[in-house]
């Protein structure tokens, strides 16, 4: 999912970063008003959680990998505005020391992932809860629907955004000057990846932990619930 330098246009990143601009200044004034001293620690313990499995790569047929992100996690238990600060972070470490996703293309990254996965996932969580959800096991099952839509939202935007570099930007004879393959190529790729293997995972995560959290911290959950609706 992290994309790395040299496969978007410099023009296509700038427009990407311009495109993450109002979000990241709406998610700042947005946390800025909750932030204290129960919600900074746990944004925190989300972003390094997000960071760390972001790490574990899990092979796919094809020569490729494919991880969970934590996104819609996050988006779920903290709120979607929270979400894109906080796998913003993630990312922007990633870029900056691990070499995981470029530096130029970091806007790409953070809005498919950042921006797109956890506002997917956490509405799609919403629309999941909204005929009634009364047990935990339900609800860890619509937070697995709700991570592997997201993750599948993201992958997608990322397909597109390779598959268009071959038809913007090319020389005069044709040779692709980024991504060489076109969305016929590229979004198949990303979509098997991610609805076979990263979007598993994704589920699993997301799902799995919420149910964690549920049965046996239901205090902490209920603070977390009041944090996310403000």
């Amino acid at each position: 999912m992290h994309i790395p330098d040299g496969y978007l246009s410099p023009q296509t990143c700038a427009v990407l970063y311009a495109a993450c601009i109002p979000f990241w200044v709406t998610a700042g004034k947005r946390l800025k008003r909750k932030l204290n001293t129960r919600t900074v620690p746990l944004l925190s313990i989300f972003s390094a959680f997000s960071f760390v499995i972001m790490m574990f790569n899990i092979p796919v047929p094809g020569g490729t990998t494919a991880h969970a992100i934590g996104s819609v996690l996050m988006a779920i238990l903290l709120g979607p505005w929270a979400a894109v600060m906080g796998v913003s972070a993630a990312l922007l470490i990633q870029a900056l020391f691990f070499g995981d996703g470029g530096i130029l293309s970091f806007g790409a990254n953070a809005f498919n992932m950042a921006v797109i996965m956890p506002f997917v996932g956490y509405y799609t969580w919403r629309f999941l809860n909204a005929a009634g959800a009364d047990n935990p096991a339900r609800q860890a099952v619509n937070a697995a629907i709700a991570g592997y839509v997201g993750i599948n939202a993201a992958a997608l935007l990322t397909g597109i955004e390779f598959g268009i570099q071959p038809i913007l930007f090319h020389s005069p004879d044709g040779t692709p000057l980024y991504c060489p393959y076109g969305l016929s190529q590229a979004i198949p790729a990303m979509m098997f990846a991610h609805l076979t293997v990263g979007g598993l995972a994704e589920g699993f995560v997301t799902g799995g932990v919420l149910l964690f959290l549920k049965k046996s911290m239901p205090e902490i959950m209920v603070d977390l619930k009041a944090e996310a609706a403000a």
